[in-house]
């Protein structure tokens, strides 16, 4: 996710921290200075620190839950308004999804349970007057727990409980479909959660400016969701030859930048593959990499010294579900196709991925299959 930072790698899993997640470190402990200086401070700190280990702990539970049908989750990202755990895919049946998707909460079940027979044992913590001098530390983390598990489960996707809604509507209706009407609730929700936060409830509870930013997450969030899952679905019918772009332009190893100028004018690519004499792929120029290029090096500068070289590739006879999933996993902006000698012959970007689905979604309401076809390498 970019604006964001490594932290720590536990188990394989890459745990990142958003820049955003810092401002909210600093407001409370500006909020919290004038009522008790720097204790105060370094306290309201410790305390949202311990909040989002709870929330840390949750997205393992997650991580955990999928790890069992054998789906790996590459990083963890903690944001201002929780975590967010990155799946390698998604599950492939409902009732895998179902259990991940409560797994999280299920942690922070055993987090509260764990307070809450602390606290009938009398168990305390030295100093335990924290922030403005009134709050109890494992009261207010069980308070968060019981709260992270409450919110979590509000059936709005792509939150736990949409999660769970999706799942057990997928036991009864095809994914796409199931995943299209748990992110129509999603949005439900978040515009509840908006009204709510801009006006507040008379009597109950004032504007929340937080509650506002996280309507807006869960809106933006189910649509991306749907759309992919819809994607996704549309890969199926696909071939990858049927997608690829044929028509291009390669640049070879001793290219110049400045080589690299004159097709990015005369031509509408954004990226450039380079290749050596024999049409492997060595690497890839992207059109911000060019320009970031030109600036620091100049025009005359060689291209290899610039071009991206940890580029995947993939066959032409793959199915073009794997080259979605790839270029997701990967992060490219391109993603090369190659022959069975590994010679490059077609390009996939995000660009002609989002053309191919949007004509064989029409077709498909149609009933029709792509008239085109091509001539798949030897």
């Amino acid at each position: 996710m970019n604006w964001s930072f490594r932290l720590a790698r536990i188990t394989g899993i890459e745990v990142r921290i958003h820049f955003t997640f810092l401002l909210l470190l600093a407001f409370y402990a500006l909020a919290a200075f004038p009522k008790g200086g720097l204790p105060a401070a370094l306290s309201a700190v410790a305390l949202i620190s311990l909040v989002f280990l709870c929330v840390l702990l949750h997205e393992f539970g997650h991580a955990y839950a999928a790890l069992a049908y054998g789906i790996r989750t590459p990083d963890i990202t903690l944001l201002p308004i929780g975590g967010l755990a990155r799946l390698e895919r998604l599950p492939e049946k409902p009732t895998q999804e179902l259990i991940i998707a409560l797994a999280g909460p299920l942690v922070n079940v055993l987090i509260a349970g764990g307070l809450l027979i602390a606290l009938g044992n009398g168990a305390s913590v030295p100093e335990s007057r924290w922030l403005t001098g009134d709050i109890n530390l494992l009261e207010t983390l069980l308070s968060v727990n019981v709260m992270l598990v409450l919110f979590n489960l509000v059936p709005a996707f792509p939150m736990d409980g949409g999660r769970v809604l999706r799942a057990l509507l997928a036991t009864r209706l095809p994914y796409a479909r199931a995943t299209a009407i748990a992110a129509h609730v999603g949005q439900f929700f978040a515009f509840v959660f908006g009204v709510v936060g801009l006006f507040g409830i008379p009597g109950v509870m004032d504007r929340n400016a937080m509650l506002i930013f996280i309507a807006f997450f869960i809106y933006m969030a189910a649509s991306q969701e749907s759309a992919a899952v819809q994607m996704r679905d549309l890969t199926r019918s696909v071939r990858l030859e049927e997608a690829m772009i044929t028509e291009f332009k390669a640049l070879p190893m001793d290219a110049k930048l400045g080589d690299a100028i004159e097709l990015l004018v005369r031509t509408s690519q954004h990226e450039f593959p380079i290749v050596e004499e024999d049409g492997r792929v060595r690497g890839i120029l992207t059109r911000e990499d060019l320009v970031a290029a030109l600036a620091s090096s100049g025009q005359d500068a060689p291209i290899v010294d610039h071009m991206r070289r940890e580029v995947p590739t993939i066959p032409f006879y793959a199915p073009f579900e794997e080259a979605f999933q790839l270029m997701q996993q990967s992060n490219s902006p391109v993603l090369p196709v190659v022959d069975r000698e590994g010679r490059l012959v077609g390009l996939i970007t995000p660009e002609n991925i989002g053309e191919m689905m949007m004509i064989n979604s029409v077709l498909a309401r149609g009933g029709q299959r792509p008239a085109w076809r091509t001539t798949a390498p030897r």
